[in-house]
């Protein structure tokens, strides 16, 4: 199937692919399940498509669809207003600007850490990408490179220590920059 306008589809996508991440986030801190998230992201990213302006910058596309995200959330929290165990508004208010004003440091968190583990000697990239695959268990991937738990366990924290320093510095030459 053919998408009728290709290009306009394209440059939607090259602008809400970078925000989907933090728009997810900014849903979990106000909805509480990964169902009601899932179902709530499908709608903004509808809304996102159906009215997308080709002539906005990256900024005005971040805002503009935090504001989406916001009024799709709400919007579901009504529908389900019937449940008692919903919270009022001005909670889900004061957790939505909290979610928006953590979004953009978690972001540039992500991306100096990705920076940081491409910096990574090949060995030490490997074994966190071993470490932290969905379902590894420590025990298992240490005899799988025949080490006991322990050293395996040792090289992590050393690794992530040493990341979590390049990402202090990524960050701090970023601000100063």
């Amino acid at each position: 199937m053919q998408i009728p306008n290709q290009s306009l589809h394209d440059q939607f996508l090259r602008l809400f692919l970078p925000q989907e991440d933090s728009l997810k986030g900014y849903l979990r801190s106000v909805l509480f399940s990964h169902e009601e998230v899932a179902e709530v992201m499908q709608d903004v990213a509808v809304v996102l498509w159906r009215k997308f302006d080709s002539t906005m910058t990256a900024t005005e596309f971040r805002g503009w669809s935090f504001g989406v995200a916001r009024m799709e959330a709400l919007s579901y929290r009504r529908d389900r207003a019937r449940d008692r165990h919903s919270f009022g508004d001005r909670v889900y208010e004061l957790l939505a600007a909290a979610a928006v004003e953590d979004a953009e440091p978690i972001d540039q968190q992500r991306l100096a850490l990705e920076t940081c583990l491409q910096k990574l000697p090949e060995a030490q990239r490997k074994l966190v990408e071993q470490a932290y695959a969905a379902g590894v268990r420590i025990d298992d991937l240490a005899v799988v490179l025949g080490r006991t738990a322990m050293a395996v366990y040792k090289s992590l924290h050393r690794v992530r220590i040493a990341l979590a320093d390049c990402v202090a510095r990524t960050i701090a030459a970023e601000e100063l920059a």
